[in-house]
């Protein structure tokens, strides 16, 4: 039995007609570059997440520069962010001139660990990124008083957590706004690069509007310097035709990901630990086991495709040790790295195919 990490053909098929009709309508129309279809899906999912605006822009990456752009971050200013999570969280602050200050992860729950945020706060520091990792969300009650306290941004990065929620709210609406990306393999995915900001700041909205569009909100009236980063018509209608889906196929993922904690109930796989306030969107299904590269080579002969999220932390990687001096140790992130293993996970995944990863991970895991 072959089974791939994600099957995006899968989902494609289960809703054919609609993207479709999205793309035949958007070149019918030649709306490539902005227009109603780029605003029609940023007003739905605006609506979707909860907050005022939304602004669409060409990836992930992009959003989490622009808005530290918009918050006047820039060179010498410090953020907090989790030591493990996607190079973007550490890169775009890079980028703008700041510098990264890593804290490190929750061993259950793989987010920031909000106990050792405060020691990491001088002068110099101006915002805080909680990363909502794998699709749980980051404990943002604590760090939204910890920022209040402090008088720090928190700018939320959801690139893995459409839909998740922390206690009764969704990621995206607790700090002063939230990026997130909309890569292929996303529970909300595109067909390429794609991304959004989310905010109830009207003024930051604008601000952010105006960096993704060479500074402008009309054409020629170039009020800022700023880029080229923009969602195309085509994602933007293809976006807006998943989106309709994306609740049910959320339900699926949870649902898969408890079948799975079932199978491994009482073995020596670690499962996600899932709070109660929280709600797990299960972006990724990662799991704990002693042997990963053995587990990972027998499952390769099976025919099931697995993955590791993130294999060096952030730290460690030769583009940031220049900003550590010294800042202390990352001894839970090291701890279970080599531990972690991602499964496939996708909502058209069927019981068949999870009781035959399981089986096969059962027969090897230590």
């Amino acid at each position: 039995m072959t089974i791939p990490f994600v099957d995006l053909y899968a989902q494609y098929l289960s809703i054919k007609p609609d993207i479709d009709a999205a793309i035949e309508t958007t070149i019918k129309n030649s709306s490539y570059i902005g227009g109603r279809v780029v605003t029609d899906f940023e007003e739905k999912f605006a609506a979707w997440v909860g907050a005022k605006y939304c602004i669409a822009a060409g990836n992930g990456t992009d959003t989490l520069e622009i808005l530290l752009k918009a918050y006047g971050i820039g060179a010498g200013d410090e953020v907090i962010i989790p030591s493990h999570s996607w190079v973007s969280t550490a890169e775009t602050v890079v980028n703008v001139g700041g510098i990264p200050v890593f804290v490190d992860t929750d061993a259950r729950l793989y987010t920031l660990d909000v106990d050792q945020i405060e020691k990491k706060i001088t002068p110099r520091t101006k915002a805080i990124i909680p990363v909502h990792l794998f699709g749980l969300p980051a404990e943002m009650d604590r760090i939204m008083e910890i920022a209040n306290k402090h008088n720090l941004i928190v700018i939320e990065d959801c690139a893995q957590c459409h839909g998740a929620e922390y206690k009764g709210k969704r990621t995206g609406t607790f700090g002063n706004a939230a990026s997130f990306s909309f890569y292929p393999g996303k529970n909300l995915g595109a067909y390429g690069d794609a991304g959004c900001i989310v905010t109830n700041d009207e003024n930051i909205a604008k601000t952010c509007r105006m960096i993704a569009n060479h500074g402008q909100l009309k054409k020629h009236d170039h009020q800022i310097a700023g880029r080229n980063s923009r969602l195309d018509g085509l994602q933007a209608a293809i976006l807006t035709a998943k989106l309709k889906y994306l609740d049910k196929w959320t339900e699926a993922r949870i649902a898969n990901a408890a079948y799975y904690n079932e199978l491994f109930k009482d073995s020596v796989v670690i499962t996600p630990v899932i709070p109660e306030h929280s709600r797990h969107v299960f972006h990724l299904y990662v799991v704990q086991v002693n042997n990963r590269s053995q587990v990972q080579e027998v499952l390769k002969e099976a025919g099931i495709e697995t993955a590791v999220h993130y294999p060096v932390p952030m730290p460690a990687m030769p583009a940031f040790r220049e900003y550590l001096n010294g800042s202390g140790s990352y001894d839970v992130n090291e701890g279970y790295k080599d531990k972690l293993l991602s499964l496939p996970m996708f909502p058209e995944l069927t019981q068949e195919q999870m009781q035959f990863v399981a089986s096969k991970v059962l027969s090897i895991a230590n």
